[in-house]
């Protein structure tokens, strides 16, 4: 039997208490919630995570002297991103009465909510709720939203195995505390999908010290977890789930009829880190082993607990799973697995090599039905312009009654769509201003993503979503201009270190480190089988042209074998980046634009605006279906003329 190496006297953190005397997540949450304020204390703030939440503040809004402008972010819990026509249409009212009147898809497939203020919090869960969503668990200390690949392929069967097990884990690993349900519906019950058996049946199976002696939460107990925990099922070769981020990976292993026989298991994943803080550090998982359909609910468990007894409740900035696997080494810590699961855990078994898929545009289902991937730029369901993706899908989902599927790239896919269909749903995109054709789509942009970051995230240092269209569109024109046009890479941007957007595994990630700067991350691989590396620790916005130019011209002279970026910058190791940089002259070049070449100056002057301003002009190209630059020129001709 394994015995917890945590004693009662051991030093915890302020959270671990708040935890232990929350009554099982119900205070000091509850008393608040009835009361006539406009935010939670910190001390409910921290149970207010577990039932799906964030108290924000606006940060736009702020003004000297008067009180923050709090408000609530809520997030769904939606195993392998699963989202109902009704829940949809639910939440996109919510969000038009109650929000910001934007839905944003996350990178672990759920939706969020923002702008709710705390006197709207109970209606805005409640309908929630009752159109058979969730959002218990989707934040705090336990099991978030478990991933698999949004792919609706009925003739392959691996899919469906890893949605089954996917919601099946996700309902093993759900808090058992009525809390959720007191407080957001005061006790009313609703109707639900059953369990499993053998879900219901693992969860109270004891052995060896996996179970909490506990009556509420046998597998978590009052303390729950020391930090989130993350947990992603894919299938071979896919991994449009980013599988080696998650503290828990499984891969579906199936037999030559397409029978389920078990999974491949990773552990020790996960992304978030602290500046200036060199113990904390971003982490891809090991393989583990390999365990049988019968036995995986008890391997889980069996994870999860040594993760419960032996991850770190004094510092919180230690305490993922991920910094078990690196101090123990993978024998140890499955050595320790081992003495929960009461077995030894079979090998590994081989995979094909990983590929990133997104799915988009119009695929067959496999069944005479389709599905069809809609590329959300950076997640952000929003009416802005001509640009109505909002109108788009609540016009398709009330007419059609489909389901969709969330991305771990905060993608949308809709699915069970009858071929009849196909004409008046692309129409209806088009009418709305949504390009159809994902060919049609920069590979830059369709390959990125953006953490929130400023305004509403608390621990954003920068801007993150709002700026990287423009950040995007610089590297762009860089690249034509250097006559690389056709180069595309993965490049993912957050406002701090932790990683939400994923940016430690791009060829090229952008992490904020100072308003207005970013560390600079290098070397990833554009299907995430490979951590980047930092290469920079601080670069202004303003001068990303001067880091970025020498680079991508060492890139074009030495590129070989068609590497892509990311291999690139691996291949020949940052100190020879640096030195080629440090030498570097900007030269004369040719653009490569489909335009007249034209001839660039050495040392050309560039003129830049604030990014608000590059929004607006952006918005007007589009809106007008003018190049940028000419409204500029036009502009400050008229700007001269009124001046002469």
């Amino acid at each position: 039997m394994v015995t917890t190496p945590i004693s009662p006297t051991a030093k915890v953190s302020k959270v671990e208490g708040i935890k232990e005397h929350s009554n099982y997540l119900r205070e000091p949450l509850a008393s608040e919630l009835l009361e006539d304020t406009t935010h939670f204390t910190d001390a409910a703030v921290q149970i207010l995570k577990f039932h799906g939440s964030y108290q924000q503040d606006n940060r736009d809004h702020r003004t000297k002297g008067q009180e923050k402008d709090y408000q609530m972010m809520l997030r769904t819990r939606s195993p392998g991103g699963f989202i109902p026509a009704q829940l949809y249409l639910t939440l996109d009212s919510l969000s038009d009465r109650y929000g910001n009147g934007t839905l944003r898809v996350t990178t672990r497939q759920g939706f969020q909510l923002h702008g709710i203020l705390k006197k709207n919090l109970k209606a805005t869960l409640g309908e929630i709720i009752r159109s058979m969503g969730s959002t218990l668990a989707a934040c705090g200390d336990v099991n978030r939203n478990v991933t698999a690949p949004p792919a609706p392929y009925k003739n392959r069967p691996e899919y469906g195995y890893a949605w089954e097990y996917a919601n099946n884990i996700a309902d093993l690993l759900t808090p058992q505390t009525g809390a959720y349900y007191e407080i957001w519906l005061d006790g009313e019950k609703v109707i639900s999908a059953e369990e499993a058996p053998e879900v219901k049946a693992s969860r109270q199976k004891d052995t060896n010290g996996i179970n909490k002696n506990d009556p509420i939460e046998p597998i978590y107990g009052q303390h729950y977890m020391p930090r989130k925990f993350k947990i992603g099922v894919t299938v071979p070769g896919d991994n449009s789930i980013d599988i080696y981020t998650n503290d828990l990976g499984l891969v579906v292993i199936t037999d030559a009829n397409g029978e389920l026989q078990g999974f491949n298991i990773l552990a020790g994943g996960g992304l978030g880190r602290t500046h200036n803080k060199e113990e904390t550090f971003p982490r891809m998982a090991d393989a583990i082993g390999y365990v049988s359909k019968e036995e995986v609910y008890d391997l889980v468990k069996a994870i999860v607990a040594t993760q419960r007894d032996y991850g770190d409740r004094g510092d919180r900035r230690h305490a993922r799973m991920k910094y078990i696997l690196e101090e123990w080494g993978v024998e140890k810590f499955r050595s320790t697995v081992e003495g929960y699961f009461g077995q030894k855990i079979a090998p590994y078994q081989p995979l094909p090599d990983w590929k990133y898929q997104d799915f988009l545009g119009w695929n067959e289902q496999g069944d005479g039905k389709l599905f069809y991937g809609l590329h959300v730029e950076n997640g952000r369901v929003k009416n802005e312009g001509s640009f109505q993706l909002k109108t788009a899908l609540k016009v398709i989902i009330e007419r059609f009654q489909l389901p969709m599927r969330l991305t771990a790239n905060h993608n949308i896919i809709l699915y069970e769509i009858e071929p009849k269909d196909q004409e008046a749903i692309e129409a209806i995109l088009k009418e709305q201003g949504i390009i159809t054709n994902p060919a049609e789509i920069d590979p830059l942009t369709r390959y990125s993503m953006a953490c929130p970051a400023w305004p509403t995230c608390g621990l954003a240092i920068t801007e993150s979503e709002r700026i990287l269209p423009s950040v995007i569109e610089r590297i762009r024109t860089l690249l034509n201009r250097l006559g690389l046009t056709k180069e595309e890479f993965v490049i993912r941007m957050t406002g701090c270190p932790n990683g939400c957007a994923r940016p430690y595994m791009a060829e090229l990630g952008f992490v904020g480190s100072a308003p207005n700067s970013y560390q600079l991350w290098l070397g990833g691989t554009a299907d995430q089988t490979r951590l980047a590396r930092p290469y920079l620790d601080k670069m202004a916005i303003d001068d990303l042209e001067k880091v970025l130019e020498p680079i991508f011209v060492y890139f074009q002279q030495d590129q070989q074998n068609n590497e892509t970026f990311g291999e690139f910058c691996h291949r020949v190791n940052f100190p020879a980046l640096q030195a080629f940089s440090a030498t570097y002259t900007p030269k004369m070049t040719e653009t490569t634009t489909e335009s007249k070449p034209k001839r660039v100056r050495k040392n050309q002057n560039r003129v830049s605006v604030p990014d608000e301003m590059f929004v607006r002009l952006k918005e007007a190209s589009e809106t007008e279906k003018r190049p940028m630059n000419q409204i500029i020129n036009e502009a400050l001709e008229a700007y001269f003329s009124q001046k002469s």
